[in-house]
């Protein structure tokens, strides 16, 4: 099946207020994301990841390139229908929370029985259906987020794009944002997510892509992009703790690293002794010290030039 939201090799430009500087904030950039995934799309401030998102949602056009959501080129009205999307900062109508939400529905050209439907299930996705009856002015800046998740997810969209979509919501909450993306997932609709919280990305993403500068610098799965150190953790019982260099006491028992390809070797020696080997695994590196490895060498002279978010 052809993908859900695609990029090819699109670049945008901004000029600056004179006219006379250019500013690019993505460049030969190329994205594919697959029908039924969980996709984090991760960047440090500037790197070109709200122009992106922006370009899909048609609100701009790019300086070069294309891009296809649902199979329509990017900025489809029609498609925008079925597309659920949660702005970074987000900015609602002052109403009653069961109100705004069914204006939102309407948007989406949902309407009777239909819109009243969706709009209280929205609202049990994102356990607010207590607070349907007050105006958004008086919620909290975790609460208005949540409503925002809502009107996300009240035309039952196929894809959802969201832009740090935890943003100031506490523990619990946050959790629950995740138990619900895993559903939509469960459900068959694609989930396309901005954040700069890597650990909560790290709990639910099947694939991600990192951005720096404007390009795409490594896309690929979790398990593909994170266990790739070359080390080995080798958990064994009734060894001296002098075996090997490095190791450490976990209790009874000693826990050391060796390379990949010493793997075999160490063991051999642990059985040499009369130990036991309890448990041989690949050393994971964790998602934000591969993010700060393929991004580290952005400068403040660079985010200043570029000017972009």
């Amino acid at each position: 099946m052809p993908p859900v939201l695609e990029y090819e090799r699109i670049m945008k430009e901004y000029r600056s207020w004179t006219g006379r500087r250019r500013i690019r904030a993505l460049e030969d950039f190329s994205l594919a994301v697959e029908r039924g995934e969980i996709f984090g799309f991760l960047g440090p401030n500037g790197a070109g990841k709200s122009t992106a998102i922006h370009l899909a949602m048609g609100f701009m056009k790019p300086s070069a390139g294309k891009g296809r959501m649902l199979g329509k080129p990017f900025g489809h009205v029609a498609t925008r229908r079925r597309i659920g999307f949660l702005a970074e900062n987000v900015a609602l109508y002052h109403r009653r929370a069961g109100a705004a939400l069914r204006f939102y529905g309407g948007l989406s050209g949902l309407h009777g029985q239909a819109l009243t439907r969706a709009a209280t299930a929205a609202m049990q996705a994102v356990d607010m259906q207590a607070e349907v009856g007050r105006n958004l002015a008086q919620f909290s800046r975790g609460m208005v987020q949540r409503m925002g998740l809502a009107q996300a997810l009240v035309n039952d969209p196929e894809l959802l794009i969201l832009d740090e979509p935890t943003s100031a919501l506490d523990p619990a909450a946050r959790v629950a944002v995740r138990e619900l993306l895993l559903r939509c997932r469960d459900q068959g609709k694609t989930v396309f997510l901005s954040s700069h919280l890597l650990s909560e990305v790290e709990l639910v993403c099947d694939r991600v892509a990192i951005l720096s500068r404007g390009r795409v610098v490594r896309t690929g799965t979790l398990n593909d992009m994170l266990e790739i150190t070359g080390q080995v953790e080798i958990v064994a019982e009734q060894v001296p703790l002098t075996l090997f260099a490095g190791a450490a006491m976990d209790g009874s028992r000693v826990r050391f690293l060796v390379r990949g390809n010493e793997q075999r070797r160490a063991i051999e020696r642990v059985w040499a002794t009369g130990g036991e080997v309890v448990s041989v695994n690949p050393v994971r590196r964790s998602l934000e010290e591969l993010f700060l490895e393929l991004t580290r060498d952005r400068t403040e002279d660079d985010r200043a030039d570029r000017g972009v978010s």
